[in-house]
């Protein structure tokens, strides 16, 4: 389901109690919260709900974390997060050499997992921009990327999720063509690569929010047979 503008967190965590912890610790905190009790499911939701990070957990019944941490690795830079009671030095290079982004041993405070989404979501941010101006302007489009927030001439536009990351991967490249099997790699995953039509839906989506002639777009230019590419003014 598509969510307005706020961070979005994927837990992937077969206990409940943990499970529901964390679920009141990140909606008290203002999170949107998502949850999974097995790899596939999580695997599934991370494709569909395009959280902004995962929690992890390594010891799932149906696949090995790590595992998990590959696979997503292989489409999307979201950063992970795991949660583990595995404490060996072994098991933590493991999981950061799988490509998560930080790892903490349980039990674990309210306060330091909430300090390392922070930081995994700024650094986060300062790739997907390139620089650590986490502000990016063309003519009078603008995209805060440290508040998820996007303005059209100072209007705030409310983008769904699926939408803002469409636009995130085009202000990754802007300036030059993004291939439509790009696009729809980053965007929904490997698995959808020839699902043309989700890019015509979502292009025209945000076209609607964000040209103030959808039809004559000024932003979001298509290249015919190619792709789209985010112009710069």
């Amino acid at each position: 389901m598509d969510r307005p503008n706020t961070a979005v967190v994927l837990v992937i965590e077969d206990d409940a109690q943990i499970r529901r912890f964390l679920r009141a610790t990140l909606v008290d905190n203002g999170y949107h919260y998502l949850e999974a009790s097995t790899a596939q499911d999580g695997l599934r939701q991370v494709g569909m709900q395009h959280p902004d990070l995962v929690i992890l957990d390594l010891g799932l019944p149906d696949m090995d974390g790590l595992e998990v941490t590959r696979r997503l690795r292989d489409w999307t830079s979201t950063p992970i997060i795991v949660l583990s009671a595995r404490n060996r030095e072994r098991d933590k290079v493991d999981a950061l050499d799988a490509g998560a982004d930080d790892y903490l041993t349980k039990p674990f405070g309210t306060a330091e997992l909430l300090a390392r989404m922070r930081v995994a979501m700024r650094h986060a941010i300062q790739i997907a921009q390139g620089t650590d101006d986490p502000v990016f302007t063309t003519g009078g489009l603008r995209v805060d990327l440290a508040h998820r927030q996007v303005f059209v001439d100072e209007t705030e536009i409310h983008l769904t999720p699926i939408e803002y990351k469409l636009l995130l991967v085009l202000v990754q490249h802007a300036g030059k063509v993004v291939t439509r099997k790009h696009l729809l790699h980053d965007v929904w995953g490997p698995s959808y690569e020839d699902e043309m039509h989700y890019l015509r839906v979502y292009v025209g989506q945000l076209r609607r929010k964000l040209e103030a002639e959808p039809m004559r777009p000024r932003y979001l230019i298509t290249e015919p047979g190619v792709g789209y590419r985010l112009k710069v003014e």
